[in-house]
């Protein structure tokens, strides 16, 4: 999920000075083979999912490829306080996407520019459009080729390159690492106009810098992504815990067992110790005939409870007692409550795209468009105890109106060449608490909260990270990426020398680096 830290809400901007754009004279000065969008139709990219940030943009260019958005970003070289800036699918939460009298590139009109199979020495990777949301891919490379990217997120309404300028994790990615770790090749329109190819052996510093890179470097156009034979089937499990270490101590079991000695899919989430519909009991049976049974949990008093969620792949051809006997021989490992496991089985389609079906309830029920003050967080396996007994059991122990997501990541399967900041230990845990303003706290509230638990973390030296982070200041940021502050200047001042890109993120100025 694409999530982050509040700072606060705003509507419009900080008081930065809006460029000098004459929204006619760009569209002549462009010669787009796509179209320029620019008054009431420019609505659409001046919000988010976040739904806390207000900023107009001056023109929203729908280009038809990587030439218009090279020509994009030229011009607004050209003008004085011009910035630019990507927009995927729109799913950001600070307002990442959003320019304050620039232009914002819509993406989505690319999507359909690269769609290409390739066998490279007997390895199967699709070429696709940065523009292309996953679902897409999703379904055109299963029902196409019988293969499937490895990895994923948990929602795939995302754009491939919204995702890969920040990471792409979810519970495959224990394995296989994030999607970032996934890609071989990118196509990327940097800040000075030119389009670029790039991999681990051409123009290195741009590809690893682009990836996780916060759009800083470049617009990603296309890029190259592993494939593997794709499984029929998904039997997809939740187990319940009282007793942290215990959910903590399996979990770990599972993410550092070999390909082949585990379940394909590990995730976890923390959950009320009441019948809140939300975040409660109501919100762990994956079967609706079979309800949660509290009677059956121990009186421990606990307020929290804990869910470990995994999935297992097969066949259909596979036989039901092979399938069955292989999940139980995974399972009668795990120290969970017995008598607390809910399972279904579906398609590998339907399981990966099973937040899209969330989402179509949400909308029904008219939440899916309330302000989402999202934190997501990297939490070192050291830190994590405490960070339970102080934020899972204190400060949200009575929900947050959505999802408190918690599962082990290894570091070692990400690339350290990346942009991405992580926490120092192998094993850390990505924390994600995905909030729903109309069923939960207050935006004012939410936003308030988020900041108290990542000043928490910062005041007991806690080993974090935020992921798609969002800080306002310079201190903020170098805190942030630490070592590797300098190294991001460094690519920053060689691809983007003037600072026009992804203005949203804060990070650096137009026409000068911080």
């Amino acid at each position: 999920m694409r999530i982050a830290y509040l700072d606060r809400t705003v509507h419009e901007t900080d008081g930065e000075p809006k460029p000098n754009g004459d929204v006619s004279a760009i569209s002549k000065s462009i010669d787009l083979q796509g179209s320029v969008e620019t008054g009431d139709k420019t609505t659409i990219a001046s919000k988010d999912f976040g739904g806390l940030y207000s900023i107009k943009p001056l023109a929203l260019i729908k280009p038809a490829g990587s030439d218009d958005i090279s020509r994009a970003i030229k011009a607004a070289s050209r003008i004085p306080r011009m910035t630019v800036a990507a927009r995927g699918n729109g799913h950001s939460i600070n307002g990442q996407a959003m320019t304050n009298g620039g232009l914002v590139i819509d993406m989505r009109s690319t999507e359909e520019n690269h769609f290409r199979l390739l066998n490279i020495n007997g390895s199967f990777f699709i070429d696709v459009s940065g523009g292309a949301l996953w679902e897409n891919v999703l379904t055109r490379c299963v029902s196409r080729f019988g293969l499937a990217p490895r990895s994923w997120t948990d929602y795939l309404s995302l754009t491939v390159g919204g995702t890969l300028s920040n990471a792409g994790v979810s519970g495959q990615a224990f394995r296989y690492g994030p999607q970032i770790s996934n890609v071989t090749e990118l196509e990327i329109v940097i800040g000075k106009g030119d389009i670029t190819v790039c991999s681990e052996t051409r123009n290195p510093e741009l590809f690893f810098g682009s990836l996780g890179g916060l759009g800083q470097f470049g617009i990603i156009t296309r890029a190259r992504v592993k494939l593997q034979p794709a499984p029929d089937m998904v039997r997809w499990i939740r187990v319940v815990y009282t007793e942290f270490d215990e959910f903590t101590r399996d979990a770990e079991f599972l993410v550092s067992r070999d390909d082949g000695e585990s379940f394909d899919y590990v995730e976890g989430f923390v959950f009320c110790n009441n019948d809140d519909p939300v975040n409660g009991w109501p919100a762990v049976p994956l079967d609706p005939v079979h309800g949660f049974n509290p009677g059956i949990i121990p009186q421990t008093g606990a307020s929290v409870l804990y869910c470990l969620e995994v999935a297992f792949h097969y066949q259909k051809g596979d036989h039901p007692s092979t399938v069955d006997k292989a999940v139980a021989g995974l399972l009668k490992r795990l120290r969970f409550v017995e008598g607390l496991k809910s399972q279904v089985d579906l398609s590998y389609v339907e399981f990966l795209l099973r937040v899209k079906r969330a989402e179509e309830q949400a909308k029904a029920n008219g939440i899916w468009d309330a302000p989402h003050p999202w934190l997501n967080l990297f939490i070192s396996k050291s830190n994590i105890v405490d960070f339970d007994q102080t934020v899972f059991k204190k400060m949200v122990k009575d929900g947050i109106g959505g999802p408190m997501l918690i599962y082990p990541l290894m570091r070692s399967k990400w690339d350290n060449r990346t942009s991405v900041a992580l926490p120092d230990s192998e094993i850390f845990y990505l924390v994600a608490l995905l909030r729903f303003v109309s069923r939960g706290p207050s935006v004012e509230e939410s936003v308030a909260q988020n900041r108290e638990i990542v000043e928490w973390c910062i005041k007991e030296g806690l080993d974090f990270k935020l992921y798609l982070p969002h800080y306002q200041s310079k201190e903020g940021w170098k805190r942030h990426f630490g070592d590797q502050w300098t190294r991001f200047v460094e690519r920053k001042a060689s691809f983007d020398p003037m600072a026009i890109l992804a203005p949203g993120q804060n990070i650096f100025k137009r026409t000068h680096l911080s």
